[in-house]
């Protein structure tokens, strides 16, 4: 039996960036934490069968979180990876409280596989 590799391109921003992709993309004028651009569906997604898709990370937003948490920024950047990739799989929190319930979830056994901090938690 086969594995299928995908890849995923990661860019790390600053919250001005970030913003300027969130109001272009989603209509939304403000920061984010992370934002995922899937490439495995609509017109072009035969372009790069091997690309699963772009995730954008505000490494700003991530240290203010990470500071509010008391968790490191390696912690906080690994938990929004984790995040961003599942959006990239099809999984989405904003569909319904099952579906984040099912997110979570599959956040926590993805961080527990790269995390040393066992107890870090999906945010």
């Amino acid at each position: 039996m086969g594995c299928n590799a995908h890849e995923i391109s990661i860019l790390i921003t600053d919250n001005d960036q970030i913003q300027q992709l969130n109001k272009k993309y989603r209509s939304v004028d403000r920061p984010t934490n992370v934002l995922a651009f899937p490439m495995q569906e609509g017109r072009f997604k035969n372009i790069t069968p091997g690309l699963l898709g772009d995730v954008v990370i505000s490494c700003e937003k991530a240290q203010q979180e990470a500071d509010k948490a008391a968790i490191s920024l390696f912690e906080r950047m690994s938990q929004l990876l984790v995040h961003g990739i599942l959006h990239l799989t099809g999984f989405d929190h904003e569909t319904s409280v099952q579906d984040a319930e099912k997110m979570e979830k599959k956040s926590i056994k993805l961080l527990r596989e790269i995390e040393t901090n066992k107890d870090l938690k999906a945010f």
